[in-house]
Order: C-alpha cells, then sequence, then structure tokens
C-alpha cells in the first residue's frame, strides 16, 4: 500500500521533458537541440446549451510534461536551455465572484517542476525570445490540433507536428518511481471500493446500486474520476466484455431465481493514474459448483501468466500460455474434447477468451505504445492491445477471462470443422454462468513483477466478504 509521503514531492515533469527531448533527438538526424517543445491544456468547454462547464479532463501529454491540472494553460520546454516554463491563465476579476482566487504564479512554481511559470499572455513574446536565442535555426515541435489560434510559432525556422505525439506515448511506456505510487494509490482506493461491493453484494437488489457503491467509496478516499465507466455486469451479461447497461434486477427475469454471479471491472483515477481492476463474484456468497470450476481455471491463468512475466519476456508467449491452461481446464470440465495441441493449433479456446490478455496501463486505462495489430488474420492476436516484449518500468493489465457468450460460440457449434470439438451437452450447464474476468495492474520489473492490485481475489476471501 502506498503511503502518501511518498507522493509528497513534485510530479517529476522536468524529467520527462528531458526524456521526450532524448527521443526527439534520436529520432531526428541532424537535429542539433535548438528548439522548443510546445503542449496546451485542454480548453475549458461550455455544455451546449448551458453556462456549466464540461467534465473536464487534462490531456495527458501536456500533463506528463507538467504534472498540471489546470486548463487553458500552455507550456514550453527551450530543449537547448534545459529549462519548462507554464504559462497559466492571468486574473479574471468577474470570475472572482463565482469561483474564487485562481491559482497564482507564485504559488504555482511551489506546486510544480518547472523552472519558470508565467501568464497565458506572455507566450508569444517568450516563444519569440527562445527562437531569437538560436539565430532563428529552431524548430518548435507541437501536436497538431492542439495550438490555438493565437499562439504563433513564426519566430522559428520550421514547425514539426509529427513527432511530439509519439515521443511522448513511446516515452510514457517506462514509468519512473513516482509514477508507480500514484498508480499504487489509484489500485489501493480501488481496492476499497471493490471490497465495498463485496460487502454490499448480498443485500443490493440490481447493479446500479452496486456501480454507485464503488463510485462513492472511490470518492469519498479521494478519487473524484474513474479510470472508466465500471462494467457491473450480472448473470449473462457478464460474457459481454464491455457491458454498459448496469441497471438489470439481479433475478432473472425468466427463471425467478436470483443470478449466479456479478462481474465488477472498476477502476479509479488518482491524478490522472489508472486503475483496472476486475473481480468475479457470486452474489448468494457461494460459487455454484459450475462458477467454481470456471473460476479456479482463470485464477490458474492468471497465476501462470504471472509467472511468466519479467523484463525482455514476449507479450505473445505470455498471452498463448493463458490460452493453453483455458483449454487444459475446458478439457477437464468436458467442455472442449480432443488434443490440447489440436485445439490450441485449431483457435478453439478463441470462442471462450475472445479478448487479449492485457494492456499497458497509466495516465489511460489502454495507455500508449502497445502496437497493436488489429489486422491480424490470427484470431488468437487479433485483439491483443500489446505486441512484442515488455520493458522494465512498464506497468500492463494481466485479465484472463472465459465466457460463455451465445453469439461468440454458436458460430463454433456451426461450424462442420469446429463443432466437434465442444461438448454441448456439458456445455448447456455453464450457460448460467455467464463470464469470469480477473484482473491484476503488474509493474514489470528486470527480474519479474509487482503486483499493485490488492483486491481481493481467492474464493476463500471473496466468498467471505459476500456472506
Amino acid at each position: 500500500m502506498v503511503v502518501d509521503n511518498d507522493l509528497a514531492g513534485r510530479y517529476p515533469a522536468k524529467a520527462h521533458a528531458r526524456r521526450v527531448a532524448a527521443y526527439i533527438r534520436n529520432q531526428l538526424e541532424g537535429f542539433n537541440g535548438d528548439g522548443v517543445i510546445y503542449l496546451e491544456a485542454q480548453k475549458t468547454r461550455l455544455i451546449e446549451d448551458n453556462d456549466e462547464p464540461m467534465p473536464f479532463r487534462q490531456r495527458r501529454p501536456f500533463f506528463y510534461l507538467s504534472g498540471c491540472l489546470l486548463p487553458d494553460s500552455y507550456l514550453a520546454y527551450d530543449i537547448h536551455a534545459d529549462e519548462l516554463t507554464l504559462f497559466i491563465p492571468p486574473i479574471d476579476p468577474d470570475s472572482i465572484v463565482w469561483s474564487g482566487l485562481p491559482l497564482a504564479p507564485d504559488e504555482a512554481r511551489r506546486l510544480y517542476d518547472v523552472d519558470h511559470v508565467r501568464l497565458t499572455t506572455e507566450l508569444n513574446v517568450t516563444l519569440t525570445h527562445i527562437a531569437s536565442l538560436s539565430q532563428n535555426k529552431a524548430i518548435a515541435f507541437a501536436i497538431a490540433g492542439q495550438v490555438s489560434s493565437e499562439t504563433t510559432f513564426l519566430p522559428f525556422a520550421d514547425t514539426d507536428f509529427s513527432i511530439l505525439r509519439e515521443a511522448i506515448e513511446e516515452t510514457r511506456v517506462v514509468k519512473d518511481g513516482y509514477e508507480i505510487e500514484l498508480l499504487h494509490k489509484a489500485n489501493d482506493i480501488t481496492a476499497k471500493g471493490h471490497i465495498a461491493v463485496l460487502q454490499n453484494a448480498k443485500s443490493a437488489v440490481n447493479e446500479r446500486e452496486l456501480e454507485a457503491t464503488f463510485i462513492a467509496t472511490c470518492i469519498a478516499n479521494g478519487c473524484r474520476e474513474q479510470s472508466y465507466h465500471p462494467i457491473v455486469a450480472s448473470g449473462i451479461s457478464s460474457a459481454t466484455l464491455h457491458y454498459q447497461k448496469n441497471d438489470d434486477s439481479f433475478i432473472d427475469s425468466e427463471t425467478g431465481r436470483k443470478k449466479l454471479n456479478v462481474l465488477l471491472d472498476a477502476g479509479c483515477e488518482y491524478k490522472t493514474y489508472c486503475a483496472d481492476v476486475t473481480r468475479t463474484f457470486p452474489l448468494s456468497g457461494k460459487f455454484s459448483e459450475e462458477s467454481r470450476a470456471i473460476y479456479d481455471t482463470v485464477l490458474q491463468m492468471q497465476d501462470e501468466s504471472l509467472s511468466m512475466i519479467k523484463e525482455g519476456v514476449l507479450w505473445e508467449d505470455v498471452h498463448s500460455h493463458a490460452h493453453r491452461i483455458a483449454i487444459k481446464g475446458l478439457l477437464n470440465l468436458g467442455i472442449l474434447r480432443g488434443k490440447a495441441d489440436e485445439l490450441f493449433e485449431k483457435r478453439v479456446s478463441v470462442a471462450f477468451f475472445p479478448h487479449g490478455l492485457g494492456h499497458f496501463l497509466g495516465m489511460d486505462t489502454h495507455d500508449t505504445g502497445g502496437k497493436a495489430n488489429y489486422q491480424d488474420e490470427d484470431a488468437m492476436f487479433r485483439y491483443l492491445r500489446v505486441r512484442g516484449r515488455l520493458p522494465a518500468g512498464s506497468v500492463i493489465t494481466v485479465e484472463p477471462g472465459v465466457y460463455f457468450c451465445r453469439f461468440i460460440i454458436e458460430r463454433y457449434l456451426q461450424s462442420p470443422e469446429l463443432s466437434k470439438y465442444i461438448d454441448t451437452d456439458v456445455l448447456e450447464k455453464y450457460w448460467e454462468v455467464g463470464g469470469v474476468r480477473i484482473e491484476d495492474n503488474i509493474h514489470v520489473t528486470s527480474d519479474g513483477y509487482e503486483n499493485l492490485t490488492s483486491a481481493p481475489k481467492t474464493v476463500e476471501e471473496i466468498e467471505s466478504l459476500v456472506a
């Protein structure tokens, strides 16, 4: 669990600016360092037909080089001088009545890891000064579509809109210690939310009650924002990967019985850094025989995947191994039949585990740098959001699952080639299970991994908390 003292210092914006600049130097042949990295914060935007602002979400590239959550701000990093300047909006006397005093430059200088804090009205003068020091040979690096019309790069010899986003997205993959602590904090609070849901599951009557429990717990513990809209999927809806209704009753409308399980995929966001955690639990407080069998299989898929993780491991190998464990488990249960290697080669397990094993995590839930190939003709790898070898310092989700989704599985049952591998009589007993997914957030290290997620996941812990 993270100690708040670990986060008492300033977000390491200057170090991030240096890393991004180093990436640009390495990629641009002949670039001598005379240039400026320019970024803008998200603008304040009003809701249409309303004078209220839209919910604010800071631009991630801007935050990565500033640590600043203020809207309508700018940032300039003079690469040659190694000076980082934050530009914040000036005081608007009319807004003070409604919003109070804004952040002053002196206070901002203490809060943020920058060399200078100036007002946004000083932006163009400052940019002109930076360009003049290099005898008008400097390059301005910016992101296309994220430059205000009033900003001018005319004093610069050239403007490059192509490399900065790539540089930031590639650099963001490897986290520093401060970022890991931010992710720890998000995971700690997310765990509180998951525990609260488990403790309230038996008395709740529908999905929205548990969604409210999770969000309220996160807000009460310091996380107002969610990494994504929570998924609270009960019964067979848990076989829908990104289920969003979150309003169904826990009583099955056809049978009149209480549904077996709930899949909760939910994580909060702490200072732009995201947790992404999934747990599956029984509404009765006790897994049914079929649900327990699938849960044990998925937990083994995750455990064996985790045992493979360390710097340099090929993510495709970990994903493939998770499929082999799924095949072994489904063979033991009699749902699949045939030889394990043949089932793997025919990709039959994709019917039950259709998504990728995980994705990079950071300031975005599906974080940058994964190099996915959604055009891959191999169904086992088509939705794998990360390809290649994992670097130390990256954070990745490990989220295997087994799902009984009629829409997917029936296509296999209708195939003359593939239907022979699935025993429909045994399968019939498992439709009600829906889907089981277990997801943790994993920090890759040089010799292994660190699990940032502390939410309970053993059968004994889950059944005890629900009961």
